[in-house]
Protein backbone atom coordinates (compact mmCIF):
# COMPACT_ATOMS: atom_id res chain seq x y z
CA UNK A 1 0.00 0.00 0.00
CA UNK A 2 2.82 2.26 0.49
CA UNK A 3 4.44 2.20 -3.17
CA UNK A 4 1.05 2.31 -4.43
CA UNK A 5 0.71 5.65 -2.65
CA UNK A 6 3.98 6.43 -3.66
CA UNK A 7 3.47 5.75 -7.41
CA UNK A 8 -0.12 7.80 -6.42
CA UNK A 9 2.16 10.81 -6.47
CA UNK A 10 3.99 10.47 -8.42
CA UNK A 11 2.17 10.20 -11.30
CA UNK A 12 0.26 13.47 -9.28
CA UNK A 13 -3.63 11.55 -10.39
CA UNK A 14 -6.42 10.83 -8.54
CA UNK A 15 -7.02 7.15 -6.50
CA UNK A 16 -9.22 6.68 -9.70
CA UNK A 17 -7.32 7.28 -12.42
CA UNK A 18 -3.83 6.19 -10.76
CA UNK A 19 -5.46 2.87 -9.86
CA UNK A 20 -6.49 2.29 -14.33
CA UNK A 21 -2.72 3.38 -14.85
CA UNK A 22 -1.48 1.38 -12.88
CA UNK A 23 -3.26 -1.89 -14.38
CA UNK A 24 -1.76 -1.13 -17.89
CA UNK A 25 1.76 -1.25 -15.99
CA UNK A 26 2.50 -5.10 -15.52
CA UNK A 27 5.79 -4.94 -15.38
CA UNK A 28 5.28 -2.00 -12.37
CA UNK A 29 2.90 -4.70 -10.47
CA UNK A 30 5.39 -7.41 -11.14
CA UNK A 31 8.20 -5.37 -9.25
CA UNK A 32 6.07 -4.51 -6.48
CA UNK A 33 4.61 -8.35 -5.83
CA UNK A 34 0.74 -7.51 -7.15
CA UNK A 35 -1.10 -10.02 -9.55
CA UNK A 36 -4.24 -7.40 -9.29
CA UNK A 37 -4.84 -4.20 -7.98
CA UNK A 38 -7.26 -3.11 -5.15
CA UNK A 39 -10.13 -1.37 -5.92
CA UNK A 40 -9.19 2.58 -6.17
CA UNK A 41 -11.57 3.11 -2.91
CA UNK A 42 -9.79 0.77 -1.04
CA UNK A 43 -6.83 2.55 -1.63
CA UNK A 44 -8.48 5.53 -0.62
CA UNK A 45 -9.42 3.74 2.53
CA UNK A 46 -5.93 2.62 3.36
CA UNK A 47 -4.15 6.41 3.43
CA UNK A 48 -6.79 6.94 6.40
CA UNK A 49 -5.82 3.66 8.25
CA UNK A 50 -2.40 3.71 7.77
CA UNK A 51 -0.95 5.50 11.04
CA UNK A 52 0.99 8.60 10.72
CA UNK A 53 3.64 7.10 11.91
CA UNK A 54 3.94 4.67 9.94
CA UNK A 55 4.45 7.62 7.01
CA UNK A 56 7.16 8.98 9.02
CA UNK A 57 8.92 5.57 8.95
CA UNK A 58 8.51 5.60 5.28
CA UNK A 59 10.12 8.87 5.04
CA UNK A 60 13.35 7.65 7.46
CA UNK A 61 13.10 4.47 5.22
CA UNK A 62 13.83 6.92 1.80
CA UNK A 63 16.73 8.73 3.20
CA UNK A 64 19.93 6.91 2.04
CA UNK A 65 22.63 9.22 3.42
CA UNK A 66 23.02 11.59 6.62
CA UNK A 67 25.81 13.67 7.22
CA UNK A 68 24.56 15.12 10.46
CA UNK A 69 24.81 18.87 8.29
CA UNK A 70 20.89 20.09 8.00
CA UNK A 71 18.96 23.58 7.21
CA UNK A 72 15.53 24.15 8.70
CA UNK A 73 13.22 26.44 6.56
CA UNK A 74 9.13 26.55 5.82
CA UNK A 75 7.12 27.03 2.87
CA UNK A 76 3.55 27.38 1.76
CA UNK A 77 1.94 24.69 0.30
CA UNK A 78 -1.56 25.41 -1.12
CA UNK A 79 -4.94 23.36 -0.34
CA UNK A 80 -6.71 22.15 -3.35
CA UNK A 81 -9.66 24.58 -3.77
CA UNK A 82 -12.62 22.94 -2.53
CA UNK A 83 -15.94 24.26 -3.68
CA UNK A 84 -17.93 26.47 -1.87
CA UNK A 85 -20.42 24.98 -0.30
CA UNK A 86 -17.97 21.77 0.96
CA UNK A 87 -15.59 24.51 2.61
CA UNK A 88 -19.18 26.13 4.81
CA UNK A 89 -19.78 23.08 5.44
CA UNK A 90 -16.55 21.77 7.18
CA UNK A 91 -15.44 25.47 7.86
CA UNK A 92 -12.51 25.13 5.72
CA UNK A 93 -11.35 27.99 6.32
CA UNK A 94 -7.18 28.23 6.23
CA UNK A 95 -5.80 27.89 2.27
CA UNK A 96 -2.65 27.76 2.63
CA UNK A 97 -0.45 24.53 4.53
CA UNK A 98 2.69 25.80 6.30
CA UNK A 99 5.25 23.38 5.77
CA UNK A 100 8.45 22.88 7.66
CA UNK A 101 11.29 20.85 6.09
CA UNK A 102 14.59 19.33 7.86
CA UNK A 103 17.22 19.08 5.11
CA UNK A 104 20.69 17.35 5.01
CA UNK A 105 22.37 20.19 2.89
CA UNK A 106 24.96 17.76 2.01
CA UNK A 107 22.84 14.94 0.50
CA UNK A 108 19.19 17.09 -0.48
CA UNK A 109 17.12 14.61 1.40
CA UNK A 110 14.40 15.96 3.66
CA UNK A 111 15.04 13.96 6.69
CA UNK A 112 11.70 15.23 8.33
CA UNK A 113 8.57 17.06 7.48
CA UNK A 114 6.11 19.10 9.82
CA UNK A 115 2.73 20.71 8.77
CA UNK A 116 0.20 22.97 10.64
CA UNK A 117 -2.63 24.67 9.06
CA UNK A 118 -1.53 27.47 12.17
CA UNK A 119 0.04 30.29 11.79
CA UNK A 120 2.46 28.88 14.53
CA UNK A 121 6.24 30.58 15.05
CA UNK A 122 9.01 28.90 13.20
CA UNK A 123 10.74 29.68 16.76
CA UNK A 124 7.83 27.13 18.08
CA UNK A 125 8.36 24.96 15.30
CA UNK A 126 12.06 24.42 15.25
CA UNK A 127 12.70 22.97 18.28
CA UNK A 128 10.23 20.51 18.00
CA UNK A 129 11.50 19.39 14.99
CA UNK A 130 15.01 19.51 16.12
CA UNK A 131 14.17 17.66 18.97
CA UNK A 132 12.85 15.23 16.93
CA UNK A 133 16.07 14.49 14.90
CA UNK A 134 18.54 15.32 17.57
CA UNK A 135 20.65 12.56 17.44
CA UNK A 136 21.37 12.39 13.84
CA UNK A 137 22.71 16.34 13.68
CA UNK A 138 25.86 18.01 14.25
CA UNK A 139 24.84 21.52 12.79
CA UNK A 140 21.42 23.21 12.00
CA UNK A 141 21.17 26.24 9.97
CA UNK A 142 18.78 28.45 10.02
CA UNK A 143 17.30 31.90 9.02
CA UNK A 144 16.20 34.77 11.93
CA UNK A 145 13.01 33.82 11.99
CA UNK A 146 14.01 30.73 14.40
CA UNK A 147 16.25 33.20 16.27
CA UNK A 148 15.70 32.17 20.02
CA UNK A 149 18.29 31.72 22.93
CA UNK A 150 16.09 28.81 24.26
CA UNK A 151 16.29 26.71 21.11
CA UNK A 152 20.07 27.91 20.47
CA UNK A 153 20.77 26.28 23.87
CA UNK A 154 18.89 23.63 23.21
CA UNK A 155 20.41 22.63 20.41
CA UNK A 156 24.01 23.30 22.26
CA UNK A 157 22.91 20.57 25.11
CA UNK A 158 22.51 17.96 22.33
CA UNK A 159 25.30 18.37 20.95
CA UNK A 160 24.31 19.99 17.61
CA UNK A 161 25.79 23.24 16.54
CA UNK A 162 23.57 26.47 15.97
CA UNK A 163 23.77 28.49 12.58
CA UNK A 164 21.20 31.18 13.18
CA UNK A 165 21.28 34.35 12.37
CA UNK A 166 20.49 36.58 15.24
CA UNK A 167 18.26 39.37 14.33
CA UNK A 168 19.94 42.69 15.36
CA UNK A 169 18.71 44.48 18.24
CA UNK A 170 21.88 45.91 19.89
CA UNK A 171 25.30 46.05 18.63
CA UNK A 172 26.28 42.35 20.26
CA UNK A 173 24.24 40.44 17.67
CA UNK A 174 26.35 41.72 14.93
CA UNK A 175 29.22 40.17 16.64
CA UNK A 176 27.59 37.05 17.09
CA UNK A 177 26.29 37.30 13.27
CA UNK A 178 30.02 38.45 11.94
CA UNK A 179 31.57 35.18 14.02
CA UNK A 180 29.10 32.27 12.60
CA UNK A 181 30.62 30.30 10.06
CA UNK A 182 29.23 31.70 6.83
CA UNK A 183 29.73 28.51 4.11
CA UNK A 184 27.76 26.28 6.47
CA UNK A 185 25.17 29.40 7.44
CA UNK A 186 24.74 29.96 3.46
CA UNK A 187 23.87 26.53 2.86
CA UNK A 188 20.79 26.76 4.46
CA UNK A 189 19.47 28.00 1.15
CA UNK A 190 19.68 24.22 -0.38
CA UNK A 191 16.26 23.67 1.31
CA UNK A 192 14.99 26.59 -0.55
CA UNK A 193 16.30 24.39 -3.64
CA UNK A 194 13.90 21.00 -2.29
CA UNK A 195 10.95 23.15 -2.36
CA UNK A 196 11.21 23.98 -5.08
CA UNK A 197 12.16 20.71 -6.64
CA UNK A 198 9.09 19.25 -4.94
CA UNK A 199 6.66 22.10 -6.29
CA UNK A 200 7.94 21.92 -9.89
CA UNK A 201 7.94 18.03 -9.96
CA UNK A 202 5.31 16.86 -7.42
CA UNK A 203 2.95 20.05 -7.50
CA UNK A 204 2.39 23.17 -5.06
CA UNK A 205 -1.27 22.16 -3.98
CA UNK A 206 -1.98 18.60 -1.92
CA UNK A 207 -5.50 17.38 -2.93
CA UNK A 208 -6.63 15.63 0.55
CA UNK A 209 -9.32 17.38 1.97
CA UNK A 210 -8.68 16.95 5.93
CA UNK A 211 -5.99 18.39 7.45
CA UNK A 212 -4.73 15.04 8.88
CA UNK A 213 -4.93 13.57 5.98
CA UNK A 214 -2.98 16.53 4.30
CA UNK A 215 -0.08 16.23 6.75
CA UNK A 216 0.16 12.84 5.23
CA UNK A 217 0.48 13.69 1.65
CA UNK A 218 3.08 15.96 2.67
CA UNK A 219 5.00 13.40 4.26
CA UNK A 220 3.96 11.43 1.06
CA UNK A 221 4.95 13.95 -1.08
CA UNK A 222 8.78 14.21 0.60
CA UNK A 223 9.16 10.32 0.43
CA UNK A 224 8.53 10.36 -2.82
CA UNK A 225 11.48 12.97 -3.31
CA UNK A 226 13.71 11.31 -1.93
CA UNK A 227 13.04 7.86 -3.66
CA UNK A 228 13.61 10.14 -7.02
CA UNK A 229 16.53 11.78 -5.74
CA UNK A 230 17.77 8.58 -4.65
CA UNK A 231 17.18 7.11 -8.59
CA UNK A 232 18.46 9.86 -10.19
CA UNK A 233 22.15 9.85 -7.87
CA UNK A 234 22.82 6.25 -6.92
Amino acid sequence: MLTLHALRIELGKSYRVAVDLLSEMPGVLEEIGLTRLPHYTVLRTWFERIPTKTWRAFLDASVEERTGHAAIDSTGFDRDQPSRHYANRTNYRVRALKVTALVDVETLYITDIHSTTSKKHDAKIGPQVARRNAGDLRSLAADRGYDARAFRDELRQNGVRPLIKHRIMNPLDHAHNARMDSDRYHQRSMSETVFSSIKRTLGAAVRARSWWLEFREMLLKATVYNLRRSVRYP
